[in-house]
């Protein structure tokens, strides 16, 4: 197939900008600090020193380029397309998200800013960032909902073990929403000393447009190893989305190639009631939440809704604003796969090809079992496999009886 070239970056019409989404909407306190990372990310961009140890620590510590594997028994057994997992769980820590962490890390450093503030759901992005600062010699400070610090604690361990220290949030859903809430009033408190290490694609300009541009080294490797494999593109590359850290770096050198479907895939929870799911696509609309303006789920008061997901890191209001940029022009697709969908694409995965996914990523892996089979034999479909399991095996072996 002809590939069809377009512009680079059809989605972002203007810095902080994704057509109508984005923005900046903060407290006039954090606006200084925006506008200096801003002005510091576009310099550490030209600057060669900073790009070099950046991809020098991503080669060797992080563990860059992650392979891109033929799941060749798993495609044998769903029938239709050949199924490639990008192995981003493979990465020092379990999961995409050091890539990110060691930018903004660098960036901070840059800054003089010593003291690192991070939220986190899942806890790899918590462990990220503690990884970072103990290679750096920062201080770090991890805001955690006390529901996924009980749902995580192997990952809160693991960031005690490497010298943070994890703060819990008790107060609304005691997920990643108010985590965010908290590490943005440290933020406010501290902003002279402090730097914000926000782990995905959303919040007040710059971070959606920085911490993509961290993540698309995911599809630029997908691109090149899959034409060196197959000698041409995927039909489709399949990723979860919370945040949309993930999805964004793996879909985004892709977004010129209109013959690759790009398909996010967010949770469907236990139910399509509001409360029951954190599919912001089938039950949102466009609002403000936590810096800046996408689609959100809330109530006919406007009340930011409750969400629930089995996967600690698909569980928040809102979703980044690129994504929704892309949903609206229809360059992305967005659908839901629910909480038993992704524990049976866990054991799937498991028992054909010895890999164990992330709850999270397991949304992707449900999603792609569900296509495969009605492909053609000859399409090739990519899914991000963005982190590994291990830090899931407590809610494992509660739900599937183990």
């Amino acid at each position: 197939m002809a590939s069809v070239i377009l512009p680079a970056a059809p989605s972002e019409s203007r810095p902080g900008r994704f057509g109508i989404y984005g923005g900046r909407y903060v407290p006039e306190t954090l606006m200084a600090a925006l506008v200096e990372l801003e002005h510091e990310y576009e310099a550490a961009k030209a600057d060669a020193a900073f790009q070099a140890e950046l991809a020098s620590l991503l080669h060797d510590y992080a563990g860059r380029p992650t392979p891109l594997y033929f799941a060749r028994r798993l495609s044998e057994e769903l029938g239709g397309a050949k199924i490639y997992l990008k192995r981003e769980d493979l990465l020092h820590t379990g999961a995409h998200k050091i890539n990110n962490a060691l930018g903004q890390g660098l960036l901070a450093r840059r800054m003089g800013k010593m003291r690192i503030i991070a939220e986190t759901g899942a806890g790899q992005h918590g462990v990220a960032a503690a990884t970072v600062c103990a290679l750096l010699g920062m201080q770090c400070v991890i805001y955690m909902g006390d529901v996924d610090m009980e749902r995580q604690e192997l990952n809160v361990l693991r960031m005690r073990l490497l010298g943070a220290e994890v703060r819990g949030v008790s107060c609304g859903s005691k997920t990643l929403k108010d985590a965010i809430s908290e590490a943005m009033r440290d933020w406010v408190t501290n902003v002279r000393t402090t730097h914000y290490l926000l782990g995905s694609a959303l919040g007040a300009h710059p971070y959606p447009t920085m911490v993509r541009d961290f993540h698309r080294v995911i599809s630029r490797e997908i691109k090149q190893q899959i034409l060196e494999k197959e000698g041409r593109l995927p039909h489709a590359v399949v990723a979860c989305v919370g945040g949309g850290s993930n999805a964004i770096g793996a879909f985004y050198e892709f977004i010129p190639h209109r013959e690759v479907r790009l398909i996010g895939v967010e949770a469907g929870g236990r139910g399509s009631a509001l409360g029951e799911h954190a599919a912001r696509f089938e039950g949102g609309v466009p609002g403000v939440l936590q810096g800046t303006y996408s689609y959100v789920l809330q109530d006919e008061d406007g009340q930011i809704a409750q969400t629930h997901s089995v996967s600690a890191g698909l569980d928040y209001a809102s979703i980044g604003p690129e994504h929704a940029a892309l949903h609206d022009s229809g360059r992305a697709e967005y659908l839901s796969r629910d909480d038993a969908e992704a524990l049976d694409a866990v054991v799937k995965l498991a028992r054909t090809e010895g890999i164990l996914p992330a709850l999270e990523s397991a949304h992707a892996v449900a999603e792609c079992i569900r296509m495969a089979p009605g492909m053609a034999a000859r399409d090739i479909l990519v899914v991000n496999l963005s982190g590994r399991g291990d830090k899931d095996m407590g809610i494992l072996a509660r739900e599937l009886k183990l």
